[in-house]
């Protein structure tokens, strides 16, 4: 079968696709663009994608399948011409503290396998080379260094560690021995000898003693097995005369004070493994720690009334029968302000004390016994983190913690050991602290300073990790450092890893679909990517990507434009061709890109109210000490290349420092000096990229929580007041007014064996999710089913003369949402829509005039009209006094801002410095800065 030209979907009707047959072209790179919510992501990874990985799934034996779980076949006719599937999304990454950049792009794993073979171990006392023999070698050693000497020979058992060792003496004399050399004195074994179990010992027995001439060699290799046998791969040979040991080893051993390494393998420099994390924090490089401030938040209050804030006020619990007998002791009372209790009575409250004692009792004049057996609340607190079973009181104790750096690694997640192998001076810790940029220097210049025996060893990881660290710096990831954990980065920086990984592996003739890998992308980086994407494709591959971005769409083979609108008003290929033909399409996308449409530079910017916030000396991650002045009133946007430290100053600094003046917030911001003007706002919300609730129960109406609203309208109908229903009546998240068939789910899942689960609707209730009487309560005509199968733009003229709801569904619709219904699942919302869901839910809370909004990249997902949309609902906020943030790399945004912040140069080490700020006017002036280039081109 010759190779088809094209990849053909024939009657897709995924979500909202309207039965469309699409012919998209192989090896080409073809991009899928539309308004936000027409179908882009649901003919490309529901229907594409989901079919590709059935397929795959279909090759797998019925016994395997039954594990996986089926994949639903997705509603279409048929699909031609698909090769092997992979998806490079944006919300794929792995959470786990354990993850990290090093971890993802595989670059770690050959790090731990060139400093298993290549590196060279030095000790951690002396920082001396470590050396280690073969038998033969300390044969001739012994030979040439104590020629004519007496020596013994001996075996270390034990290196200062406490204990009596009664039992150890005695397996000793067992084993024929019968001497032993204890804290540098050699003694006969007796019968019943212990040491002084408290203090710390280094025990060696003896296994021979001998004078050293050619006669012995026999003798002496016999020894030197039996010493090596015994005393774990490590022996000591002590000249009698002057009693000076000297250690010699099979293993890596430093030849001063003995220490030995066991011989490195890839583990011990993995941090995932036993072998290789450091004891004190399992790997991890942070440790929780309790705060005090957490545990006793306010002195000025009482243990009565709840002072220390574990245990809550006071209730008859054995801990405060505890606490009353310490007060009894230490002469205070439970209505004692925190700060006039004694000093150690509160020490032995927070960290325990055991103690007995006498008081005489005031009315009949006999003495009591107390005892005092309190293991402490800190201990208590520690104890619940680390082995409670459920959840929710792990979670309880880590409330009272905070997260520190480990003072045993000092953050670098590994045993001392493994710290102190190095190649060329560098160890392993100090090579994932690097930014790709500096680590790519050392790779390339690291060959002349290799041995021949290292080079031989090293030569083909050396070529694995360099290819690999070309491609993250291909993909605009060069400022990134390779112990950064996974949790810490961006939906687009994690997508751009990925893909970076897949170009690594290089494979062939694969469909590729990737979902918008340009955010967070600044311009300049733009280039990068498209140029990676072009060379997946040259060397064979297809390549489906849904994208806003105008360089993108210019740089496609081929384009499909889906709409006309988004929700059940798209779902139709509108256009489909080159980018010049798409030009002359009438489209939206076509308008905007030829310009007939455009978002309007205002003609003048806001003064703002005259006020500022003025954050001095912020050093957090790569920031150099910045100092800058956010003016209020205004909509402030915050640019720079990705990795220059925008959202170090912004979520990581400016957020919880407002959160701790407004809320008590207790996340720590990062290290700043001083930060003015705090008392001008009086509310702040910060609306980031995580996504909305994501399990079928959750949709529109539940998120901005207006159902709250409409059920307690509907309790209030006169005819559920008769039946006495309560809002709870008309949830279907409990039971009461749910339909308990399929319980408040609207669907029912059959399992089927060997065969992907189908989800049918409920019999009983016909998907109406509620039960008979519920649905009998009717408002103006309607049941709550009905209410929640509306659409947002119906339900706002519906619920006009309601202004609690009304306000929150005007918002929706505002943020250009009128489409979706009100109880549509939140898992076939599109990233784009999920985001405006959340952006509405935080907007439709009443704004003071003085509210500082914080959002960080909010056109994820959005087409050029839905950010035009946007931006009107942002400027009706700045319009009423508010001040809104913007974290931003798209120039349609950064362009309607009254103040830009332009944090540069680079990324990484090279960024932190504030290159520029003003008016985006005055920014484009700018001679180096990045943004300043493409901002000019567009005012």
């Amino acid at each position: 079968m010759k190779d088809q030209e094209y990849l053909e979907v024939y009657g897709a009707r995924v979500h909202n696709l309207k039965n469309i047959d699409v012919k998209i072209p192989r090896e080409k790179l073809v991009v899928i663009t539309g308004l936000s919510g027409s179908g882009k992501s649901s003919l490309a990874f529901d229907t594409i994608y989901a079919e590709g990985q059935r397929r795959y799934i279909e090759t797998f034996s019925a016994y395997a399948r039954q594990f996986l779980g089926g994949l639903e076949r997705p509603d279409v006719d048929k699909i031609d011409g698909l090769s092997p599937v992979i998806s490079i999304e944006q919300k794929t990454t792995n959470k786990s503290p354990r993850s990290t950049v090093g971890t993802i792009t595989e670059i770690y794993d050959f790090l731990r396998l060139l400093f298993a073979r290549a590196a060279d171990a030095y000790s951690y006392n002396t920082n001396e080379k470590m050396v280690s023999y073969s038998d033969e070698q300390i044969k001739n050693l012994i030979l040439k260094d104590f020629d004519e000497k007496k020596i013994a020979v001996l075996a270390p058992l034990i290196k200062s560690r406490k204990g009596h060792y009664r039992e150890l003496f005695e397996q000793i004399s067992k084993q024929g021995f019968i001497r032993v050399r204890v804290d540098g004195k050699i003694q006969e074994i007796e019968k019943g000898m212990k040491l002084d179990r408290y203090k710390t010992h280094d025990i060696e027995v003896v296994i021979d003693r001998l004078a050293i001439n050619k006669s012995v060699e026999k003798r002496l290799e016999e020894t030197i097995k039996t010493a090596l046998y015994s005393g774990n791969n490590i022996l000591m040979v002590i000249d009698v005369d002057d009693n000076d040991p000297r250690y010699f080893s099979r293993e890596l051993m430093c030849p001063t004070t003995g220490i030995a390494y066991p011989n490195p393998e890839p583990n011990t420099f993995s941090f995932n493994s036993p072998k290789g994390a450091c004891n004190g924090c399992n790997g991890l490089g942070i440790t929780n720690e309790i705060n005090l401030k957490k545990v006793i938040p306010d002195t000025s209050i009482s243990i009565k009334n709840g002072g220390i804030a574990p245990l809550g006020d006071q209730k008859s619990s054995w801990i405060f029968k505890q606490i009353e007998n310490i007060a009894e002791r230490y002469k205070f009372k439970l209505t004692d302000a925190i700060k006039d209790i004694p000093k150690e009575a509160l020490e032995i409250i927070l960290n325990g004390g055991n103690e007995s004692f006498e008081i005489e009792s005031k009315t009949v004049g006999v003495r009591r016994n107390y005892k005092i057996d309190f293991e402490g609340i800190i201990a208590f607190i520690d104890s619940q983190y680390n082995n409670a079973e459920s959840t929710s009181i792990k979670r309880w104790a880590k409330g009272f913690m905070d997260e520190v750096t480990c003072s045993s690694c000092n953050g670098k997640r590994l045993k001392i050991a493994a710290l102190h192998f190095k190649i060329t001076d560098k160890s392993i810790s100090d090579l994932v602290q690097m930014d790709i940029t500096e680590l790519s220097n050392w790779f390339q210049n690291i060959e002349k300073d290799l041995s021949k025996k290292q080079l031989i060893i090293a030569s083909e990881i050396l070529k694995e990790i360099r290819t690999r660290i070309q491609f993250l710096v291909d993909v605009g990831l060069d400022y990134l450092t390779l112990d950064r954990t996974s949790k810490s980065l961006s939906g687009g920086e994690a997508q751009r890893i990925r893909l970076a990984t897949q170009i690594g592996s290089q494979l062939v003739g694969v469909l590729y679909i990737l979902d918008e890998p340009s955010i967070g992308l600044h311009q300049r980086d733009n280039e990068k990517l498209i140029d990676s994407l072009v060379k997946l494709r040259d060397i064979g591959n297809s390549i489906l990507v849904v994208e806003h971005d105008q360089d993108m769409i210019e740089k496609a083979d081929f384009v499909f434009d889906i709409g006309p609108g988004a929700g059940k008003h798209g779902g139709e290929i509108v256009s489909a061709g080159t980018f010049e033909e798409l030009k002359k399409q009438k489209t939206l996308t076509a308008d905007y890109i030829t310009g007939r449409k455009k978002i309007e530079v205002p003609k003048i910017r806001r003064e703002g109210n005259g006020k500022t916030i003025k954050l001095s000396g912020a050093s957090g991650n790569n920031l150099k000490n910045v100092s800058v002045e956010f003016p209020l009133g205004k909509m402030i946007c915050v640019t720079g290349v990705s990795g220059s430290g925008k959202s170090t100053l912004i979520n990581g600094t400016l957020y919880p420092i407002l959160n701790a003046h407004i809320y008590r917030g207790v996340k720590k911001p990062m290290p700043y000096k001083k930060i003015e003007g705090l008392e001008h706002v009086d509310k702040v919300i910060d609306i980031d990229q995580s996504p909305i609730g994501r399990t079928p129960r959750s949709n529109p109406a539940t998120y901005t929580k207006t159902f709250d609203e409409v059920r307690s309208l509907f309790a209030k109908t006169s005819e559920a007041a008769i039946r006495g229903y309560k809002p709870g009546r008309f949830s279907f998240n409990v039971k009461g007014g749910r339909c308990e068939t399929c319980q408040g789910g609207g669907v029912r899942v059959i399992e089927m064996n060997f065969l992907p689960d189908v989800q049918v609707e409920c019999e009983t209730c016909q998907g109406k999710r509620f039960n008979r009487e519920t649905l009998e309560i009717r408002y103006k005509g309607k049941s709550i089913s009905d209410i929640l199968n509306m659409t947002i733009e119906d339900a706002t003229d519906f619920f006009v003369k309601i202004p609690k709801i009304h306000r929150k569904l005007k918002t929706i619709k505002d943020v250009g949402l009128g489409y979706i219904t009100l109880g549509q699942q939140s898992t076939t919302l599109s990233g784009g829509e999920a985001q405006r869901i959340k952006l509405a839910a935080e907007l439709s809370k009443r704004d003071t005039g003085n509210t500082f909004y914080i959002l960080d990249e909010p056109t994820t997902g959005l087409h050029f009209e839905d950010i035009r949309v946007l931006m009107n609902v942002l400027n009706e906020l700045v319009d009423k006094g508010n001040t809104v943030l913007i974290i931003e790399h798209n120039l349609d945004v950064v362009k309607l801002a009254d103040y830009v912040i332009d944090i540069g140069m680079e990324g990484g080490k090279k960024g932190g410095k504030i290159l520029v700020t003003g008016t985006p006017e005055e920014v484009s002036k700018h001679k180096k800065s990045y943004t300043a280039k493409f901002l000019k081109k567009l005012l």
